[in-house]
């Protein structure tokens, strides 16, 4: 309830002190502008503002700086070495070298080397059973049962060498066998024959009756035209 004794219903949106919530339709109405809301600020919330907009902006700043940062920096790693390197043959016009040993930045970009593998997990404590049947002797009828023939490809000859198409069609024995011409593809043909020979017929008839209607609208069209030259003709002849 608000002060008034009315129900308010944006008291659960409106727990937020730190949000300003416009819930009824008093909120879109414009204000008349004041006296107070058109003061100028004083220089306490001047200052108040000015500080808090440094802190927040330093705050960002030192966040995207520490970041940009190595992970490593320079006055941690170790400083260089230096080695006098004396080699075994001295052939070369350099007796004795000075190697300058210095530590590799690592770079933030680079992708790990070392990749973490999971390995698998063993057995369960206790071991799966194995049922096994009892030991038996086997039966001829058992071994004739267990053997499997050598799978053998269909594309090579038992020496390795590949056989061309032609020469294992032709060793199929598919050329000697003679080809049976079932009695359907006939009565199909003969359907066919019989079904377009009756679509020529109606056509033609079809082109016969309208040549015929045509020839009757011409006629008619002729006689109309002689009955109205002979009504002209008699009404001249009458005046």
């Amino acid at each position: 309830m608000d002060s008034d004794g009315k129900i308010r219903y944006d008291s659960i949106v409106a727990q937020d002190s730190s949000k300003t919530v416009f819930s009824r339709h008093t909120d879109l109405v414009p204000r008349a502008p004041d006296a107070a809301s058109l003061a100028r600020p004083s220089e306490e919330e001047v200052a108040e503002t000015t500080e808090r907009t440094r802190a927040a902006l330093e705050q960002l700043i030192s966040g995207k700086i520490a970041a940009a940062r190595p992970s490593k920096p320079a006055e941690q790693q170790k400083e260089a070495t230096y080695v006098r390197y004396t080699p075994s043959q001295t052939t070369g016009p350099a007796q004795q070298r000075v190697i300058k040993l210095v530590e590799i930045p690592a770079d933030p970009l680079e992708p790990p080397k070392f990749k973490h593998k999971r390995v698998p997990g063993g057995p369960p404590s206790p071991p799966v059973p194995v049922m096994h049947s009892p030991p038996r002797k086997l039966s001829a009828k058992d071994h004739q049962d267990w053997n499997i023939p050598p799978c053998i490809s269909s594309w090579k000859n038992p020496k390795g060498f590949t056989v061309p198409l032609d020469k294992r069609l032709a060793a199929d024995g598919r050329g000697l066998e003679k080809p049976q011409i079932s009695d359907k593809f006939a009565k199909f043909t003969e359907a066919l024959y019989m079904a377009e020979r009756k679509a020529r017929e109606e056509v033609e008839t079809r082109a016969r009756i309208e040549a015929e209607l045509a020839r009757q609208q011409l006629e008619e069209k002729e006689q109309l035209l002689h009955t109205l030259a002979k009504q002209a003709r008699e009404e001249r002849y009458a005046s």
